[in-house]
């Protein structure tokens, strides 16, 4: 019995020895795993340097490279994630996210192969905080453009555990967590409708919605709850949208997020943000406004209840409408401006009830309103306070109000005729009944746009402030009010200065490629919509005036250059959305509007701020009116002004009039037509000079502004191997039609010569009829008591005669209008190739000159 007691206890002592060796050796063990990961940690970390060559090898990545290539070592770092050891988890999670911020691709593929990988990572959200942390950023670089990814996550619950974390720290007031955690949430939703529906249905919206309401003291803005904010918005955003282009099912889940979205109230909280709140920082109000605008588009039910939004406390209550054109007319933030005007542009597309709204209250005030400070138009109306604005520049040169509330204004008549007539009929009446009768607002516009071309021509300073952009923006309300109106255009081209004033915005090289590409747009919106009888400013008076002052072909090529300028490309680019990542959040919280000062730097360069307010909306109305300009104005200046009218009366002989009249009148005729079409000729030769000589100056212009016009060159370039490559097809049909050209003036010739034969034969009928005549006398002096009727065989002579000729002329009538046509269409094609039309017709003329002489040669003897 002791023997046995004795060797139980000898067990269980050595039992104990053994467990402390083998905890000795674990820890040993331990303290090597958990020093390699580190040593691992250590060259996976990329080594910044101040200055380093771009040549430069980087050992980061190429050890990611290597590491990420083994095949096992995915499977071994995720199997260390279930070790007890903090640190070994801890240091895994970093190992994992330096490898998928160098090799996002390899090690998604490499996870998704991995059984339970995904179920692992979202464990580690439910660990210890730091642990926690690191596998939120972790998961955040995962499910970037990772379909598969995203789904698993979700179905593991990850929008529960998401919105647990947000309001364990506290919801928008917490720190960088939240701020992974929004951005994690908006990687699973973007462009991922099913997701989408699964937050609709599963979680609610109701969680999300709780992050834009301020809570505590509204005074207090840190840099993070700057951030939090915008990312929220960053999510209901992404709802908006509804998923990806590609989905079918897009559009009913966007309709469908928006209802939900209302119905949580989620409009009255992005008022608060956006335009209630006076201290909520800039970046979160841009953001909100936005978001209130993607939100009303395309919505009638949203249009209607942000149109009927009062904000304020009783009895100081105003329209939100009326709040946010207050902030568009008082803000010094650029970025602030941009976004509410976005809320206009939304809540005026496609909304003719909401333009009709807004322009009804479009009535002019006394004087003694209009010169009333800005700060007291808080009792205004909505159009009471826009017509403020737009007049504020004549009291103290304000025209950035000015223009920027003719940007609002452009949005009410955007596509409304109505409007645009019932806003012709404002008239703006003088500071003093003595100075003049009142005068329309569009003159009162144009009036602002000769300001402030004058001012920017005298002081240097004004094209580098922020002021430069004020003719671009009244250029583009003056385009979207004459689109589609005669009226309009009846209008405005009631004061001949205005046309003045657009001929030297085109010509003049200092101004930018918008201005010049806009003047020129409305100056041809002048001619396809020119309804006008007044030979002083009808549709051919304004294209003969451009010919002369700038040259058709100089001004078609305003078009090219502003299609090509960077303004015009950006408005495309800038569709795509950009990410909202924990390292452009910084940047994003403090919104810093554009450095002026560096656009002293450059000049004829238009203002950054255009591609915002220039959407592609506006961009595609100009690029279809270039298209109707081109062709009215070829059209108009292919044709005379006084047309000939072809009266039939003129080719009918007149009683009493004797053949010989009638056949001279009939060659005067057809001289005339004859002259009229080397008229034509004559204009089609300068105008192909014209557009070389504008192109050869052209081409010296590119070469002298050197390495900033280096993209429309490059374009040039590519155009140019075009047109050589239709040359090598064109010179076929040169040929072609230069030996066409001779045959038909061979065939013009001998028209000529027919006509001169049947005058020959005329003169030999008078001299028979003469030779006649003197016969019947003869005959009658003689007494002669039998001879034939000398009356009937006259008129029938000069019957058969009659008959005769007119049978020749009509011949020769038909064949002149045939020739006539494949004249016009051969000098058309002759433009074309660059010929010469006059040459190749070289001798026509001369072959009539000899003709009449000939002729009046005869009539003299």
């Amino acid at each position: 019995m002791v023997n046995y007691q004795r060797t139980g206890e000898m067990l269980l002592l050595s039992f104990r020895l053994l467990s402390q060796k083998v905890k000795l050796l674990s820890w040993h063990l331990g303290q090597w795993v958990r020093g390699a990961l580190e040593t691992m940690v250590g060259a996976l970390t990329p080594i910044y340097h101040a200055k380093g060559s771009t040549n430069e090898v980087r050992p980061a990545l190429m050890n990611t490279d290597l590491l990420s290539r083994e095949a096992d070592s995915i499977s071994l770092l995720l199997s260390l994630l279930e070790e007890d050891d903090f640190y070994v988890r801890y240091y895994t999670l970093q190992i994992l996210t330096a490898l998928v911020t160098n090799s996002p691709q390899r090690l998604q593929e490499a996870i998704l192969a991995i059984p339970r990988g995904i179920t692992r990572l979202m464990d580690m959200l439910m660990d210890r905080e730091v642990i926690r942390n690191e596998a939120l950023l972790l998961l955040t670089h995962l499910t970037r453009e990772a379909e598969e990814i995203q789904k698993i996550l979700v179905f593991e619950g990850a929008f529960e555990k998401i919105f647990s974390i947000i309001r364990e720290e506290g919801n928008s007031d917490g720190g960088v967590v939240v701020q992974d955690c929004l951005e994690l949430l908006n990687n699973l939703l973007r462009s991922n409708a099913s997701n989408q529906v699964l937050l609709r249905e599963t979680v609610g919206l109701d969680s999300l919605i709780s992050i834009l309401k301020l809570r505590g003291s509204t005074y207090t803005f840190t840099q993070e709850k700057t951030i939090n904010l915008s990312s929220a918005i960053e999510t209901i955003k992404l709802l908006l949208k509804g998923g990806s282009e590609a989905d079918p099912g897009k559009d009913m889940n966007k309709q469908t997020n928006k209802t939900t979205l209302v119905q949580k109230k989620v409009l009255d909280h992005l008022l608060v943000l956006g335009v209630e709140s006076q201290w909520v920082p800039v970046a979160v109000r841009c953001e909100a406004m936005r978001c209130i605008g993607d939100l009303i588009t395309g919505d009638s039910k949203n249009l209607d209840l942000l149109a009927s939004k009062v904000l304020g406390e009783e009895p100081q209550v105003e329209p939100a409408l009326n709040s946010i054109l207050r902030i568009i007319l008082r803000t010094s933030s650029m970025q602030e401006f941009i976004a509410a005007d976005y809320v206009f542009k939304s809540f005026c597309e496609k909304n003719a009830d909401g333009q009709s709204m807004l322009a009804s209250t479009l009535i002019p005030q006394p004087y003694s309103m209009t010169n009333a400070p800005l700060e007291e138009d808080v009792n205004m109306s909505f159009g009471s306070m826009l017509l403020h604005g737009l007049t504020l520049g004549e009291n103290d040169g304000d025209l950035e109000t000015c223009c920027r509330a003719a940007s609002v204004l452009s949005h009410i008549l955007k596509d409304n005729l109505q409007c645009k007539e019932r806003v012709l009929r404002i008239e703006i009446e003088a500071p003093m009944q003595s100075l003049g009768a009142p005068e329309p607002l569009m003159h009162r516009m144009v009036k602002y746009l000769a300001l402030a071309y004058s001012i920017k021509s005298k002081d240097k300073k004004f094209s580098a402030s922020g002021n430069s952009y004020v003719q671009t923006i009244i250029l583009k309300l003056l385009v979207t009010w004459l689109a589609d109106c005669p009226g309009a255009v009846h209008c405005f081209l009631d004061a001949r200065p205005h046309v003045t004033l657009l001929l030297e915005l085109v010509s003049n090289l200092s101004e930018t490629v918008c201005i010049r590409g806009f003047a020129a747009v409305v100056l041809g919106e002048c001619v396809i919509y020119n309804k006008s009888t007044d030979s002083r400013k009808d549709a051919f008076a304004i294209v003969d005036i451009i010919s002369q002052k700038v040259g058709l072909s100089s001004y078609f090529l305003k078009f090219d250059e502003m299609q090509k300028s960077f303004i015009f490309v950006s408005v495309e680019s800038s569709l795509t959305h950009k990410l909202f990542t924990r390292s452009s959040a910084a940047s994003m919280a403090d919104v810093e509007d554009v450095d002026d000062n560096n656009l002293s730097e450059k000049k004829n360069l238009d203002h950054p701020i255009l591609t915002s307010i220039l959407d592609s909306c506006f961009v595609n109305l100009v690029k279809r009116l270039e298209v109707d300009i081109r062709e009215q104005i070829v059209e108009v200046y292919s044709h005379q002004k006084i047309k000939v009218q072809e009266v039939p009366a003129e080719l009918e002989q007149k009683n009493g009039e004797s053949d010989g009249e009638y056949i001279k009148r009939l060659k005067a005729f057809v001289e005339k037509q004859y002259s009229e079409i080397q008229d034509l000729l004559v204009q089609n030769a300068a105008l192909a000079e014209d557009m070389a000589r504008t192109g050869s100056s052209f081409q010296s212009e590119q070469r002298a502004s050197g390495g900033s016009d280096n993209v429309q060159i490059e374009t040039l370039r590519k155009d140019f191997q075009e047109a050589s490559q239709r040359l090598e097809m064109l010179k076929a049909e040169k040929s072609k039609v230069e030996s066409e050209a001779i045959m038909y003036r061979n065939l013009a010739g001998k028209t000529e010569a027919d006509l001169r034969s049947l005058s020959d034969a005329y003169n030999s009928l008078e001299q028979s009829n003469f030779q006649l005549e003197h016969e019947v006398k003869a005959l009658k002096r003689e007494g002669l008591s039998t001879f034939p009727d000398v009356e009937a065989i006259k008129a029938e002579a000069r019957e058969a005669a009659q008959e005769e000729t007119e049978g020749e002329l009509s011949d020769l009538f038909v064949c002149l209008g045939q020739e006539q046509s494949k004249v016009k269409k051969l000098s058309a094609r002759l433009l074309e190739l660059g010929e010469d039309a006059e040459k190749l017709l070289e001798g026509i003329g001369d072959d009539a000159g000899v003709a009449e002489d000939g002729e009046d040669e005869e009539d003299g003897e």
